[in-house]
């Protein structure tokens, strides 16, 4: 390919990703706008603060990396250990996860004051 034509292919494609992102960001931002002051009593919000909001909103809850996210690469590790147990392997983990993590110390009743008033 022609050193030309790869490098307005890759221009178009930067274009076409900065208008796609402007698009997502008005979106956003109209519906922001057309319904959080009404219904919450929200603030209306700029081009730049949506654009943020979304940036943020990324950041907190996909993070930087790939798709691979931090939890995901354990799903197989899990799977296959837990279909290599024996049911009482298996009884036996669910158990200890139990008393780990469901424990609960008993409430002692509580013992009637009495005030003098």
């Amino acid at each position: 390919m022609k050193r030309g034509k790869w490098i307005a292919k890759v221009l178009m494609m930067v274009a076409l990703g900065i208008v796609a992102v402007a698009a997502f960001t008005l979106i956003t931002m109209y519906l922001w706008n057309g319904l959080v002051p009404v219904l919450f009593n929200g603030p209306v919000i700029s081009f730049w603060q949506t654009l943020g909001l979304l940036v943020l909103s990324k950041i907190f809850f996909s993070g930087f990396g790939g798709r691979n996210h931090g939890g995901h690469r354990w799903k197989g590790y899990w799977r296959e250990r837990w279909q290599n147990m024996s049911p009482e392997d298996r009884e036996r983990f669910k158990q200890k996860m139990k008393d780990k993590w469901c424990y609960r110390e008993p409430v002692a009743p509580s013992e009637e004051r009495t005030t003098n008033v």
